[in-house]
């Protein structure tokens, strides 16, 4: 899962609108003679990666299927020889071009599976932002990687944080963290408890949109911040987790750190803990895994020992964050089970921020899904096209749990 770092690195990123590309192309921007941006995708936000073509001239751009000809036609009059492709074909054409060293899979939900395991399986370095990847198809993405000696980071600031604090032979093979000479014990993710982690359940049934998505540390994407609101985003990176490392959900703790200076922990068999610290800000693990397994500056603000009055932490309350113990249900019952719930939860969370349900009916509709969708059986040769079919019965149906609701 390792490889070293390739001098001038042509990177793709493939989300580029969204919070991971503005820091990840900042970063890119301070560091010309070490990295060129070779490709873009934007999927909404059309203008803004026109704007991103016009700053960085890359060579290719993915859009719509819809849009490849307007926005080929807008590039063309502003004197712009970049190549546009659409859809997730287009994605996937970027993700394996020849041309491309590393791909930044900032791509939000399940939509950003398709890229990112192709590029796996072209051998690219990947940057893992897209944590559907590994909670829709974590031990295929895994096994990609193995076998086409791609190269997997996270940029998780969670993850990041645990990849820092192991040793070099788990960095480099993740079955290691088996060895009892390495005693990792457990791994432990923080998580901020998101912006209503000091008032009550009733109140988060009250909650609008703009409370849910106002995150108290972190700048954040609609989706990802709701999330963090219900903390199916620190399930999902538990998920995750279990395949990055090779672990059991039960070798994994789950703690709220409300701060956000301490990003996560390894505890190891003779008791020592490991931790990673920094500013909350995304800027630092993509710097990390840029430039992995060297350093370069970051431009975040330095951490501030002396500022820093008290470090809380806090056990997650399971009833008023049910997303999380769902979560853990999930890894337990398997890969059938963690693509249903991450539909689920997409199809509930946009219900949410279109104002059909209210912020807590997200986790009593994850909860029915997992409970009552059958899906087809998974086995050990599943590809792709199986995990894509589960993922659309999920949708189909908890589309249906949500009309009830609504």
């Amino acid at each position: 899962m390792w490889a070293p770092m390739v001098m001038t690195q042509r990177i793709a990123v493939l989300g580029a609108t969204g919070s991971i590309g503005d820091s990840t192309l900042a970063i890119l921007a301070a560091q010309p003679l070490n990295y060129q941006v070779y490709a873009l995708s934007g999927y909404y936000r059309l203008d803004k990666l026109f704007a991103l073509c016009q700053q960085f001239l890359p060579k290719r751009v993915s859009v719509p299927t819809a849009a490849v000809d307007d926005f080929a036609e807008r590039l063309s009059a502003a004197g712009l020889d970049i190549d546009v492709v659409g859809g997730a074909a287009g994605l996937v054409d970027i993700a394996t071009d020849s041309q491309t060293d590393t791909v930044v899979a900032a791509i939000v939900g399940a939509a950003g599976l398709p890229s990112t395991l192709a590029a796996a399986r072209a051998g690219k370095r990947i940057l893992l932002a897209n944590k559907e990847a590994l909670v829709m198809a974590g031990q295929v993405m895994i096994n990609a990687v193995k076998k086409n000696n791609a190269t997997l980071l996270p940029l998780d600031s969670e993850h990041n944080a645990i990849f820092q604090c192991l040793p070099l032979a788990i960095q480099r093979d993740n079955t290691q963290i088996h060895q009892p000479n390495h005693g990792v014990r457990k791994l432990w993710l923080t998580a901020s408890g998101g912006p209503f982690l000091q008032q009550s359940f009733a109140q988060m049934q009250q909650a609008s949109v703009a409370e849910a998505v106002k995150h108290p540390n972190w700048s954040m994407g609609q989706k990802i911040s709701v999330d963090s609101a219900t903390m199916m985003n620190k399930g999902l990176e538990l998920i995750e987790a279990c395949h990055l490392f090779d672990l059991p959900e039960d070798k994994i703790n789950v703690i709220i750190h409300p701060q956000s200076i301490i990003h996560s922990m390894v505890e190891y068999s003779d008791g020592s803990f490991l931790a990673q610290l920094g500013s909350p800000d995304m800027k630092t693990p993509i710097a990390h895994a840029l430039s992995y397994p060297d350093r370069i500056e970051s431009g975040s603000q330095p951490l501030d020992l002396f500022a820093l009055s008290a470090l809380e932490f806090i056990q997650p309350d399971l009833q008023k964050f049910a997303c999380l113990r769902l979560a853990r249900q999930a890894m337990q019952a398997g890969t059938q089970a963690t693509i249903v719930l991450n539909a689920a939860n997409e199809i509930a969370v946009a219900a949410f921020l279109n104002g059909q349900i209210r912020l807590t009916d997200i986790a009593d509709i994850n909860e029915q899904a997992l409970n009552d969708i059958q899906v087809p059986p998974l086995n050990d040769t599943a590809d792709i096209e199986d995990i894509l079919t589960i993922d659309k019965i999920a949708r189909h149906l908890t589309d249906k749990l949500v009309a009830k609701l609504a």
